[in-house]
């Protein structure tokens, strides 16, 4: 009897340990079917815009350049360090090696402070283009554009190479790495210094510009409302000033909306050490990562022209001759 009742309840446990491990696999397939889906998104939504701006003429001017650029480093992170960084959230209690780490820490600091300067340099390129056109037509050409999108990816390299070396991470992490853990140690005064150059300086100028942007978008509106006093002018004038504000004030409010958090508890953490404060970090950076993947769509819901050029490249209109002096910039009338 007591033989009976013993393998009864090994039975009962074995299938408790069964349906665990059956339940555990169904979250682990449904975590990563996810993270597919995020990444996909991240790199194909990115890739659109990368091919957009590259094949289309029309396309092909400095605020699309910086576009383009930030296309690019959302691209990058959707392919090197979305799949590393998602994975060691799946697997918290797996070991990851050297080369893992040294991957994920430098792509992720590197692209992300490329990511923010871009967001900054749109802002100052729409204000100096707002503030005085004549001016950005004639000085803000492509090929000078194009050496500042240089010069911000060779900054950016230098940075961040400095951050993790100064640290002493590129010595201390040749050691064994504990398991479940990727992360880079920053002392205080690095801290510091990254807070204010990577968060501090770019975000402050982003929101002081954009700023300026809706002062002045909303003075020239009052003043064609003022001298031609047309009703057509009139509607025109403001479903642009209405379009342009809905756009942007979408764009810097989901960027910062991803950033803030993240940078705001990191430079916390240096101070608290608090195992609250790390989790959130976490949390955090995942939305900065996931900030990759919304750019996308945010151009596909206030771009035309990305609507446009994504129907082309998707009936492979693109291959066909000429394909490249296709209109994708057909403005309405009522709303220029």
């Amino acid at each position: 009897m007591s033989f009976m009742n013993l393998t009864e309840e090994e039975s009962y446990v074995h299938s408790n340990i069964s349906c665990l491990d059956n339940s555990r696999k169904a979250a682990y397939i449904l975590l990563y079917m996810s993270v597919t889906v995020v990444v996909s998104l991240t790199v194909c939504g990115n890739l659109l815009v990368i091919i957009s701006v590259c094949h289309f003429k029309q396309l092909q001017t400095p605020t699309n350049f910086l576009l383009f650029s930030l296309a690019m480093a959302d691209f990058l992170v959707g392919v090197i360090v979305m799949p590393l960084y998602f994975t060691m959230l799946i697997e918290p209690h797996s070991c990851f090696g050297i080369l893992y780490c040294i991957i994920l820490d430098a792509a992720g600091f590197y692209l992300t402070c490329i990511s923010i300067y871009n967001v900054a340099l749109i802002a100052v390129d729409r204000y100096i283009a707002l503030s005085n056109p004549f001016h950005y037509s004639m000085k803000m050409t492509t090929n000078i554009t194009l050496r500042i999108i240089a010069i911000l990816w060779l900054y950016s390299l230098i940075y961040n190479m400095m951050l993790l070396y100064f640290n002493g991470n590129i010595i201390d992490i040749k050691a064994n790495i504990p398991c479940g853990e990727c992360n880079v140690k920053v002392n205080n005064e690095w801290s510091i210094i990254d807070f204010i150059i990577v968060f501090v300086l770019p975000c402050s100028m982003i929101i002081i510009l954009y700023l300026k942007i809706f002062t002045i978008a909303t003075k020239q509106a009052n003043k064609i409302r003022s001298v031609r006093k047309c009703p057509q002018i009139h509607n025109s004038s403001m479903a642009s000033e209405r379009k342009a504000a809905k756009t942007l004030g979408v764009q810097v409010a989901v960027f910062l909306l991803c950033l803030v958090p993240y940078y705001v508890s990191a430079f916390l953490n240096e101070f608290l050490r608090n195992r609250y404060v790390h989790l959130t970090i976490s949390i955090a950076a995942s939305l900065v990562y996931l900030n990759s993947s919304i750019n996308p769509i945010i151009y596909a819901l206030f771009y035309p022209w990305f609507q446009r050029s994504f129907k082309l490249i998707l009936t492979l209109r693109i291959f066909g001759t000429d394909s490249s002096l296709l209109n994708v910039l057909e403005r309405e009338t009522n709303v220029k």
